[in-house]
C-alpha cells in the first residue's frame, strides 16, 4: 500500500463546521505520521478558531473509517508519529490524547478497528453508516488497546458488554452500536455525511461558549486535559512496557504475518 500525492488528511470548512477526512483509502485510512500531524494540526486550528463550532471526523471511501496503525508502513521503516515531542503528546492519530472544547462528531463510514475504534471513542457523538463495524482486536495478536481504548470503552458501553468486546477482541456492528448507545444515528452510507452535517448544524446553532463549557464540564476538561486521564495513561505506559517485553507480544504479530494460529506461552 503506497500513498498517493494527495494529502493524508483533508479539511473542509462549511460555515461553522470543520470536516477532517483521513484521506488514505488505499491503506484503509490507516494512521501514519502524516495522518497524525494532519488530524492533530486540524484539531488545534479548530480549537483556536472562534468561527469553528463543531468538528466532524471521517474517512475517505466507503470501506474504512480507520484501520488503526499502518503496520505495513511500519514494517517498511515508516513511523506512526512525528519526531516533534509536542505533536507526539497528541496521542495516537494526533487525537487519542488531544481533547478539544469544540464538539467532535465521528462520521464512521466503514470499519473502525484497533486504533480506528480508539479514534471513534474520542468523538463526542457518532453517526455510523449501516456498514460500520467497531472493534478492539489487539488481544488476538498479543497486544492491548493502548491508545485509550482499554479505559474508554468501559466508560462508553455497558460495562459487562464492553469487557466482553475488550477481552474477546470481537467486533460489533452499527446496529449493535446503536443498541449499546455508542452510536447516536445509524443511516445508509449515502446519508452519512448529510446526517452528520445536520447534527453539527443543530449544535452550531446554539451559543458556542455554552456548548464548549458544557463539554468541558461533562468531560471534566481543563487546559486541554481530561481529569483522571493522566492516571490511565500512566497505567497504559506501565502495562505496555511489560507486555511488549514478553514472548507473546512477539508471537502475536509473527503468527498474524504467517497466517497461523498463535501459540501463547503467557510469558
Amino acid at each position: 500500500m503506497t500513498d498517493t500525492a494527495e494529502p493524508a488528511v483533508l479539511t473542509t470548512r462549511n460555515g461553522h463546521i470543520l470536516t477532517i477526512t483521513i484521506n488514505r483509502p488505499e491503506a484503509r485510512n490507516a494512521v501514519n505520521a502524516a495522518v497524525h500531524v494532519g488530524i492533530g494540526t486540524a484539531l488545534d486550528e479548530a480549537e483556536a478558531d472562534p468561527d469553528i463550532r463543531v468538528v466532524i471526523v471521517t474517512g475517505a471511501g466507503d470501506k474504512a473509517f480507520c484501520a488503526g496503525a499502518d503496520l505495513v508502513a511500519l514494517s517498511r521503516g515508516g513511523a506512526l508519529a512525528p519526531d516533534d515531542k509536542a505533536q507526539q503528546a497528541w496521542g495516537f492519530g494526533g487525537f487519542a490524547a488531544h481533547p478539544i472544547s469544540k464538539p467532535v462528531i465521528g462520521a464512521v463510514n466503514g470499519f473502525a478497528f484497533g486504533g480506528g475504534c480508539e479514534l471513534a471513542l474520542m468523538c463526542d457523538l457518532i453517526v455510523a453508516a449501516e456498514n460500520a463495524q467497531f472493534g478492539l482486536p489487539e488481544v488476538k495478536v498479543g497486544l492491548f488497546a493502548a491508545a485509550g481504548g482499554a479505559f474508554r470503552i468501559v466508560k462508553q458501553l455497558p460495562p459487562k458488554l464492553a469487557m466482553e468486546h475488550l477481552l474477546t477482541g470481537d467486533p460489533f456492528d452499527a446496529a449493535t452500536a446503536l443498541r449499546y448507545g455508542f452510536a447516536n444515528r445509524v443511516v445508509p452510507l449515502a446519508e452519512l455525511m448529510p446526517t452528520a452535517i445536520a447534527l453539527a448544524e443543530k449544535i452550531a446553532g446554539n451559543a458556542p461558549l455554552s456548548v464548549q463549557a458544557s463539554k468541558r464540564v461533562a468531560l471534566r476538561m481543563q487546559d486541554g486535559q481530561i481529569a483522571g486521564d493522566d492516571a490511565h495513561w500512566a497505567d497504559n505506559s506501565r502495562e505496555r512496557k511489560a507486555l511488549m517485553a514478553s514472548e507473546d507480544a512477539r508471537e502475536g504479530p509473527r503468527a498474524f504475518a504467517e497466517k497461523r494460529k498463535p501459540v501463547w506461552k503467557a510469558r
